[in-house]
């Protein structure tokens, strides 16, 4: 805008002004004013064609071969060059509706051969439940080669176009570009029509490769009310709407009937013409120099963090007729939940044919909380998790009960079915999981929800069960399902729950105890105690495998100068208590050599930073806080001296956020160190990162710190 002002004030005193004004008042010569506008008209059009796309899809140059950008590095495969789409709405030809037209314009870059995948491109098609479908067409699609100069373009066919069913609702148009080489350029373009009005196309401004320019444009009319959701951590480099009035041609049919002989009736149809006026909103988002999105160490799901835009139809509402509103409230979502065969009326139904099992199961328990963790302890140690997610029953709870296995919804169904023969209230949470991706606390999105769990109401109390996981403590829920918010789904409504990550804890404890043997060298004794979710993962683990062999891999962890036996395991069986594994250990390190460099960490340090990437563009997202604490009681081996003991060190992340300390003291006889690291928070915004990266960093090297031993002489 500054540059605009400038420029127009220069055209303005150049062409406007009087002559002698441009060569008395001002002083300047009007060689050196014309000069300056030009100067300034050179920097008005840079500015404004910044805000343009400057290439044109179709021609490609040898030029055109040359992408420079700061995102290109030796690890980029392919770069995306430039991508823009666009939605309107059409008045339908044949119904008095809206249709949707959506074409796009992809060109990429293919840097080497692992950037070949970029190559295989797939178009989804929205199908019905009548089998009515989304159509593709005016597929133009070509590879570029640079061949002694001259560009040689080559053709898809469209024999090579080929459709895949990928679900009952989805149609894949897919193919392949032909010719690929390193260093060719792919480019292509299609059309999609569209009848069905809420399905306007989302865009994703970000992928698997660096995307140099990204536009999506959307011409919504007034009639349809969107919710636009953004997500992202790339800001927009244009976000603007424009409105314009425009009028929409409808063709309607008419079914006339007349009199006429004795055979019956005629009927014949005339065809109606009229028009509907309205406000179109032009919506134009646009993202330069996006750069490539990796999944790295402790991410939930890259969907969290992958930069798009969706949209959710709110309401229609054409003049003279009342809106109709296809986003309900959270309410009508939960009151239609309950009344659904496939949610709701499984749990709402007596289930009197549940009564005698479950007295059984419950015996002689006394209150209602031993009630609800017998029941609960009951279906999680007889029934069996398939792997299947969603929040809608897939079978029977009688055919679950028999069965003795089901979907996460189908057992935790029955849990809550089986608590309510007893009188406890108890309802079900849906959620999505970590590996979902975050749900929306505004809008009622139920596609984004796909794990069902149980609450029980205990006085003031509220329990959590998800009877899933065979290795879990009552009262405990497995780290997948800490995603942030849920909903506890009633007849009457869905009230708001929350599932922190931060609110749980995660210690691990490793004690060792080395002193010296009475037949010489070094032996001693190594506790580890797991934490809570750790050891109902273990448990997990060790259903699936001998615990022989899960003692023989942890050996295998051990330096090549210890020696771990007798290998025993505590509280397998106990899933209030955390799992310890013990050992004897025997260490080698020592002999007749004169120095020796000892880790008195052993295994236990952390060898390797989590955090390699210069840069990360999301939050870290680590499935608990953690309080890892080592404790070492190392004995001097016989004939030797400490020559060089490390030094103790401490350090803070964000002054109380988290903490390293790493003390280590020696006498005469015996060497002690405790090693801590804690953190009491779970996700680190993406501005924490680099901290992050440094704080892991100076762990890992003050880890890595060895102890050297002298032989006495």
């Amino acid at each position: 805008i500054f540059t605009r002002i400038i420029f127009f004030s220069v055209v303005i005193d150049i062409f406007v002004a009087p002559k002698s004004i441009i060569t008395k008042n001002t002083n300047m010569p009007l060689k050196q004013s014309f000069r300056l506008f030009l100067i300034f008209l050179f920097l008005h059009l840079n500015a404004t064609a910044q805000e343009k796309l400057n290439i044109k899809f179709g021609t490609v140059s040898a030029a055109d071969f040359e992408v420079q950008s700061a995102l290109i590095d030796s690890s980029t495969n392919a770069v995306v060059i430039a991508d823009v789409g666009k939605s309107q709405f059409i008045a339908n030809t044949t119904e008095f509706t809206f249709s949707l037209v959506f074409t796009e314009k992809k060109r990429i870059k293919i840097i080497n051969k692992n950037g070949f995948d970029a190559a295989t491109i797939t178009i989804p098609l929205y199908v019905s439940d009548n089998n009515k479908q989304e159509k593709m067409s005016d597929l133009s699609a070509y590879t570029y080669n640079l061949e002694e100069g001259k560009v040689v373009a080559t053709k898809v066919e469209k024999s090579s176009v080929f459709s895949e069913k990928h679900s009952k609702n989805w149609n894949y148009q897919k193919f392949t570009f032909p010719a690929l080489k390193e260093g060719s350029i792919i480019e292509y373009s299609y059309q999609v029509k569209s009848d069905f009005f809420f399905n306007l196309q989302p865009w994703t401004f970000q992928g698997e490769y660096p995307v140099l320019w990204s536009q999506y444009e959307a011409s919504i009319p007034e009639f349809y009310k969107f919710v636009v959701l953004a997500q992202g951590y790339q800001p927009f480099f244009i976000n603007k709407v424009e409105s314009s009035q425009s009028s929409f041609n409808f063709v309607e049919h008419e079914m006339n009937t007349s009199q006429a002989d004795l055979r019956g009736q005629t009927r014949s149809s005339s065809l109606n013409n009229f028009k509907v006026d309205g406000k179109i909103d032009h919506h134009t988002w646009v993202k330069k120099d996006v750069p490539a999105l990796k999944e790295e160490a402790y991410t939930t799901t890259i969907r969290n963090a992958i930069s798009k835009i969706e949209f959710q139809l709110n309401a229609v509402a054409f003049p003279h007729s009342f809106p109709q509103v296809y986003m309900d409230s959270w309410e009508k979502v939960a009151n239609d939940l309950m009344l659904l065969p496939s949610f709701g009326v499984h749990i709402d139904r007596p289930n009197n044919w549940l009564d005698n099992d479950v007295n059984s199961i419950v015996g002689n328990a006394g209150s209602p909380k031993e009630k609800t963790q017998k029941i609960f302890e009951y279906v999680r140690d007889n029934f069996t998790w398939n792997h299947d997610n969603g929040i809608y029953v897939t079978s029977g709870l009688k055919d679950v009960f028999k069965n003795k296995s089901g979907s996460a919804a189908d057992i935790n169904m029955l849990l809550i079915a089986m608590l309510r023969t007893q009188k406890i209230p108890s309802n079900p949470v849906i959620l999505s999981t970590r590996d979902h991706g975050y749900t929306d606390e505004l809008y009622p999105l139920i596609d984004r929800y796909n794990y069902v769990i149980a609450s029980a109401a205990i006085g003031d109390e509220q329990i959590f069960m998800d009877a899933t996981a065979p290795g879990l403590a009552f009262g405990m829920l497995p780290s997948k399902v800490y995603n942030g918010h849920a909903r506890e789904i009633t007849k009457e409504m869905a009230l708001p729950l929350y599932f922190i990550a931060d609110s749980i804890n995660e210690t691990n404890i490793e004690n060792v105890y080395i002193i010296n043997a009475e037949k010489g060298g070094l032996e001693g004794s190594f506790v580890h105690y797991y934490g809570m979710n750790e050891s109902s993962e273990l448990r997990n683990s060790l259903r699936k495998k001998d615990p022989e062999e899960y003692k023989k891999e942890w050996k295998l962890t051990a330096p090549e100068d210890i020696k771990m036996e007798n290998i025993e395991f505590d509280s397998l069986k106990n899933f209030d208590k955390p799992v310890a594994v013990k050992c004897n250990l025997k260490l080698n390190s020592f002999g007749d050599a004169d120095i020796v460099y000892f880790n008195p960490m052993m295994n236990a340090g952390i060898k390797k930073n989590p955090f390699m990437a210069a840069q990360r563009y999301y939050p870290v997202e680590m499935p608990y806080t953690i309080n890892d604490v080592y404790n070492l009681v190392f004995e001097i081996p016989k004939g030797y001296k400490v020559e060089e003991l490390p030094k103790s060190a401490r350090l803070t992340f964000n002054e109380d956020e988290g903490m390293f300390e790493d003390l280590i003291s020696a006498d005469a006889t015996a060497i002690q160190m405790r090693c801590n690291l804690s953190f009491k928070k779970a996700n680190f915004l993406n501005e924490e990162y680099d901290i992050l990266r440094q704080f892991y960093a100076f762990i890992v090297s003050k880890e890595a710190e060895q102890i050297v031993f002298k032989k006495i002489k």
